[in-house]
């Protein structure tokens, strides 16, 4: 029998059932990928993620959704340096994560944590037939980076927009951004992942990627203030740094245990 600590923290909030939930889970060593989606599987979350200490101040993480391993993840990686910084007494101010998408770097800030990731500004594409038939609300642009971005003219639609998957599954994406300027904050957005158990996530630092470097652009500003309008709701502070972005955010410890594998 082998046991692994696992710990659930609600990422991009500070009440707890708000922002996020992600399950992170220390390694000594990699498991076997199967092993891991596994895992993954049964946590039945966005994401769970897997961390190696490589040496000091530097881990490997790694993403899976219940299905697959993705390449970025804002809310996990949150979740992770919060378990380092506050369950792991790790000392120092910095990490630095290596991931299949190159170095990121997080800091404690007060009482927020900050995350830096690549910045990935969405471009205009031709509206696939089955996004628009899967939005119930007639979008006023659509553009693409890893996903789908879809502009939308006020919050309200944002917030009353529904979806169908019937016509979303077809479409060969990872996810679809929507957003919009906000009314309390800069922008909002909400994020739908086709063909997937997931179908809303709560909160994306990933999609922020890309959400960051567009509303910067169209307001003329660096620093932002961002909502995620799911149920259990988001909050982030963002900065374009160029090929740079930052978001920052609150996270609050849900659980903590082993797994236990026979």
């Amino acid at each position: 029998m082998r046991t692994y600590p696992v710990y659930k923290v609600d990422a991009f909030t500070s009440r707890l059932f708000g922002g996020n939930p992600a399950a992170v889970c220390p390694l000594e060593e990699w498991l076997d990928d199967k092993e891991m989606q596994l895992l993954a599987a049964e946590n039945n979350l966005s994401e769970t993620a897997f961390f190696v200490k490589q040496d000091e101040g530097s881990f490997y993480i790694r993403w899976f959704t219940p299905e697959f391993e993705i390449d970025l993840c804002g809310h996990a990686t949150l979740a992770s340096a919060f378990v380092i910084f506050n369950e792991l007494k790790y000392g120092k101010v910095i990490i630095k994560f290596n991931c299949k998408s190159g170095e990121l770097t997080v800091t404690k800030k007060d009482n927020k944590i900050e995350l830096d990731f690549p910045a990935r500004l969405p471009i205009a594409v031709e509206p696939p037939e089955m996004l628009l038939k899967g939005l119930s609300i007639a979008p006023q642009m659509i553009l693409k980076s890893r996903d789908y971005f879809v502009v939308y003219r006020n919050e309200e639609e944002i917030r009353n927009l529904t979806v169908d998957f019937n016509y979303l599954n077809q479409l060969n994406a990872i996810g679809i951004i929507v957003t919009a300027m906000g009314n309390k904050v800069d922008f909002v957005s909400r994020f739908f992942v086709p063909n997937s158990v997931i179908g809303e996530d709560p909160v994306t630092g990933s999609a922020h990627c890309s959400l960051i470097p567009y509303w910067s652009l169209q307001l003329n500003k660096t620093v932002l203030t961002a909502q995620q309008l799911s149920k259990r709701v988001g909050n982030l502070w963002c900065e374009h740094k160029g090929e740079r972005v930052t978001m920052a955010g609150h996270c609050v410890l849900y659980m903590k245990g082993d797994y236990i594998i026979r």
